[in-house]
Parts: structure tokens; C-alpha cells; sequence
């Protein structure tokens, strides 16, 4: 029987999928448990508009997180931090820091969960990669300083920063959009 998948079942697909299965597979379970419809020709017209919907709506998306991608990328935020003599910090700078430093200096409120989630427990300068989407990772320049020194810093004068070199960072694979759209399919 042809079936449109409203969600992801294991070894058929994923929500917006039409996929072949056994009768009593998709009688018994994938259709009473709201899995998958039956693939008639009007469920097939309407699928077809979701899927047309969401490829515009996604395309939007995507050039929304470009124009924010362009506004954060190199953008440099300033933490000031108490530090023993080894610059080893006594805190650290997180996340969470780093994203609330870039609402307040760009007016744009990105989820810590998309910022590199290495810690900065050190004086420095540091890239910090944000996760935009698949391909798109802007970095932010973020610099670490003793928390007498920001005013210094701040006003141009010779500051003495150590600058660590990026590092390879482990991609995650976001799924988040591609979620999203499969939702908007199953409605």
C-alpha cells in the first residue's frame, strides 16, 4: 500500500515521504497511530502543495539566516574577567554570556545552543563559531581580558592578549529546519 509519512518511522523515512509498504503494516500500525495517511490522489494533491509551501518557505528562511549570518560574522565582544597569574580565568565565558553580549551589542537573540559550545576559561582572543544551519557558520571574535583592563582596551590603547588559534570544531549535524518543515507537512 502507498503511504504519505506524516513523521520519521524507522527504515521507511521521514514526514512528507510516500513509501511503499506492506498492507497490514500501514492498516495495523502506521495509519490508527497518526504515522502515515493513505496516498489517495487527493491526499497526493495536497502533499504536493505542503511540499511546494515548504521549498518557498524554507528558501526564505534560509535568506533570513544569511542576512543575520552577515550582520554577526566578525562581530567582536569584549569579557571582562577576574584571572589568576597564569591568565587561567576563575570562571568561565559561556554560551550563554556570549549570546546575551550579542543581543545587547546587535539586537539579535541567537540561541546559546547554537554557539560553539567550547569553553573559554582563559585571557585571549578567541573565534567562536555560531551554527547558523548546514553550511552556514558565521564567527564572532570574541576577546577575554582582566577585568581591568576592558576599560583600556575599550578606549584603544596597548593591551597585552594572547591570541588562540581556531580550532577544528566538530560540525553538528541540525536537524531543526529539516524538522520543521516535516512538521508543517503533517498538518
Amino acid at each position: 500500500m502507498k503511504v504519505i509519512l506524516t513523521e520519521y518511522v524507522y527504515m521507511h523515512g521521514v514526514a512528507g515521504d510516500v513509501v511503499e509498504v506492506a498492507d497490514g503494516f500501514a492498516r495495523n500500525f502506521l495509519i490508527p497511530r497518526g504515522k502515515a495517511e493513505k496516498a489517495t490522489p487527493a491526499a497526493l494533491k495536497k502533499h504536493q502543495q505542503l511540499m511546494e509551501l515548504s521549498v518557498q518557505r524554507r528558501k526564505e528562511l534560509n535568506a533570513r539566516l544569511v542576512e543575520v549570518a552577515q550582520k554577526i560574522d566578525g562581530v567582536e565582544l569584549v569579557f571582562g574577567r577576574k584571572a589568576g597569574r597564569n591568565n587561567k580565568l576563575y570562571g568561565s565565558v559561556t554560551t550563554v554570556d556570549i549570546a546575551k553580549a550579542l543581543l545587547d551589542k546587535t539586537g539579535i537573540d541567537i540561541d546559546r545552543r547554537r554557539i560553539s559550545d567550547r569553553t573559554l576559561r582563559e585571557i585571549g582572543k578567541f573565534e567562536v563559531p555560531v551554527r547558523m544551519g548546514t553550511d552556514l557558520s558565521p564567527n564572532v571574535h570574541v576577546v577575554i581580558l582582566r577585568e581591568e583592563d576592558v576599560e583600556k582596551y575599550l578606549a584603544g590603547q596597548q593591551v597585552d592578549v594572547p591570541v588562540h588559534a581556531a580550532e577544528e570544531y566538530i560540525e553538528v549535524e541540525e536537524t531543526v529546519e529539516e524538522e520543521a518543515v516535516a512538521e508543517e507537512v503533517a498538518e
